[in-house]
């Protein structure tokens, strides 16, 4: 869209199949079905005012006075004041509907008012995928069906009243008579139509479930409702039938506003899934673990012992990148792309964080059964034979290198294999192999990756660039974590990369062969606060951790980047990566002796 809300004003409503953004003016701008990487219903958010939205909200001037999540819940509520009254939007989607005749996704909106009667609107306007096909539409007894072949959509409302995709229609909503909204889809199946009353006690039924999940986080947790927003927002962008979690609900949010950087993370990144994984298991969520190591088995055996860089969401190849012709982005930011062309990248990295998630799952007392050790097994001898290879590292540049980050997450995973393999199967030959290679991967790093003069470990071999990923540095016990290499590579890290106040950028700016510039990456500043709470430094984290509060949405939601400038959120949204390192910033505070002198 050309103009419109900033990235940060929009809030997440989500099933664990797919999600929506919503604005504070009352539109959803984005919603894919029947899943997270499936055709735009309302796509206006980067296919401008042709690709649709579903506004619910003040006809009028109004003015937003609060706008929150349900404490411990994924139900948002935007309160407007409009003339002598008030207008409240409440509206979620129903995650659970297992065991019950129910549509797959069902979206519950309502309006009510207070103090006096408020004129709304509602602009249903669904247009489908690339070309943004307008539905077919008639009219039952129960509302609104709108069909587009495979897919057909429900809307319902109480009281009942004639809506026309497209057009909007006025509603007048009175003190104690709220309107109720009900969209249902249906994909390859039958349109199942669900009372506006029956979905809105199912709503109050899936927010008893998320307050109870959440019930679990430890009340002494630092920073414990930023770790719970995160952890539902995590929840929420995992696909539930499958266990895996997609990087971000959107394609093509720009990290450079008007430029070309514009990327689809609407799949499976195995480094960024197993990277939740892990704060997951560190609060005591096992089936979220279980079930993604589950799907990575699965989805990983057709290019077993490889490890793919990505995945969709049912464990297949990723679409070829492609650009959307007429798409106009948002904010002008072309062009807008579905299918990521990283898929067949090479990422040494990727092998680590996703053995380091096998082994917190083997740590915290769960045994891997016989078909996960084989692929860990595997993934790990892909690791001894080739990480002298260059790769595209994590930032997934389109020319390999010998990247350091890359060298030291191969450490990892030959690290945490062998420890695995203390209590499950192997045998002494693959065992000194991995061990060789773990060694050999240390000492060439010591010697090739660490830049005396910087007094820091450095971007790639030969290089004098810092690159911020390398803060995973004092997780890995490579080094001592209070030796001065560790904590010389945190304070240059701190120091060089510095995008003012808490943030971080991910390396020198410029420096990656795209055109355009990015903004500061968000997840580097909490792999920061690791970085200080594991280097003995916890006042500094605490202090670091409290300013990046400060860059949260309103809703408490992150992006990938933020404009240093401006702080204004850049890239997809809200970004999975983000949340997950929130997660282990503060459970790295936790974990931290209070420094010394300190009370």
């Amino acid at each position: 869209m050309t103009d419109g809300p900033p990235i940060s004003d929009y809030g997440l409503i989500g099933d664990t199949r797919t999600a929506a953004l919503v604005s504070s003016d009352g539109a959803m701008d984005w919603l894919c079905v029947p899943r997270f990487d499936g055709d735009p219903l309302f796509g206006r958010l980067v296919g401008g005012p042709e690709a649709g939205t579903f506004r619910v909200g003040p006809a009028g001037a109004a003015t937003v006075v609060e706008r929150r999540y349900k404490q411990h819940t994924a139900t948002v509520e935007t309160t407007w004041a409009v003339g002598d009254g008030r207008l409240r939007l409440t509206e979620a989607m129903v995650a659970e509907v297992s065991g019950r005749l129910l549509p797959t996704t069902l979206i519950v909106r309502r309006l009510s008012a207070e103090q006096a009667p408020v004129d709304a609107v509602v602009d249903f306007d669904p247009r489908l995928g690339v070309r943004h096909r307008r539905p077919r539409s008639h009219h039952r007894r129960q509302g609104l069906v709108c069909e587009w072949g495979a897919l057909a959509v429900a809307l319902d409302s109480t009281p009942p009243f004639r809506i026309e995709p497209g057009r909007p229609t006025s509603v007048t909503v009175r003190p104690g008579r709220p309107v109720t909204l009900v969209l249902a889809v249906a994909h390859r199946e039958p349109l199942i139509h669900v009372e506006p009353e029956a979905a809105w006690d199912l709503l109050v039924e899936d927010e008893a479930r998320w307050r109870a999940w959440t019930a679990e986080i430890d009340e002494r947790l630092p920073f414990r409702e930023h770790v719970a927003r995160s952890l539902l927002t995590m929840r929420l962008l995992t696909y539930s039938p499958s266990g895996a979690p997609v990087a971000a609900p959107t394609t093509s949010l720009p990290e450079d506003p008007g430029g070309g950087r514009n990327w689809d993370y609407r799949y499976v990144w195995p480094r960024d899934a197993s990277i939740g994984v892990s704060a997951f298991l560190s609060l005591g969520k096992a089936d979220e673990a279980r079930g993604f190591l589950a799907w990575l088995l699965h989805a990983s055996r057709l290019q077993r012992p490889r490890l793919p860089a990505l995945l969709t969401v049912h464990g297949r190849h990723v679409p070829a990148e492609r650009e959307l012709p007429g798409w106009p982005g948002y904010l002008d930011s072309r062009p807008v792309r579905i299918g990521n062309g990283a898929a067949g990248q090479h990422q040494l990295d990727g092998y680590g964080w996703v053995i380091d998630a096998a082994w917190a799952f083997a740590s915290a007392g769960h045994r891997l059964d016989a078909e996960t050790w084989r692929a860990v097994r595997g993934f790990a001898d892909v690791v001894a034979e080739c990480w002298q290879e260059p790769d595209a590292g994590i930032w997934e540049v389109r020319e390999p290198g010998q990247h350091v980050h890359s060298k030291l997450m191969g450490w990892l995973a030959l690290d945490r294999a062998l420890a695995i393999a203390d209590t499950h199967p192997l045998r002494e030959r693959q065992r000194r192999r991995w061990r060789n290679a773990r060694d050999a991967i240390a000492a060439e790093v010591r010697t090739r990756g660490f830049d005396t003069r910087a007094d820091s470990y450095v971007r790639g071999y030969g290089s004098a660039d810092l690159d911020a990923a390398v803060l995973v540095l004092p997780l890995l016990d490579m080094d001592r974590a209070e030796s001065q290499r560790v904590r010389g590579t945190v304070d240059a890290v701190r120091d060089r990369l510095s995008a003012g106040g808490p943030l971080l950028y991910r390396y020198p700016p410029g420096r990656d062969g795209l055109p355009g510039t990015e903004g500061a990456f968000l997840p580097c500043s909490f792999w920061l606060v690791q970085g200080l709470a594991r280097t003995g430094r916890r006042r500094e984290a605490v202090d670091m951790f409290r300013a990046m509060v400060d860059y949260a949405s309103p809703l408490g939601l992150y992006a990938e980047e933020v404009d240093p400038a401006t702080g204004a959120h850049l890239g997809n949204y809200p970004q999975t990566l983000t949340h997950a390192a929130l997660v282990q910033a503060a459970l790295a505070i936790r974990d931290a002796p209070a420094d010394a002198g300190s009370a």
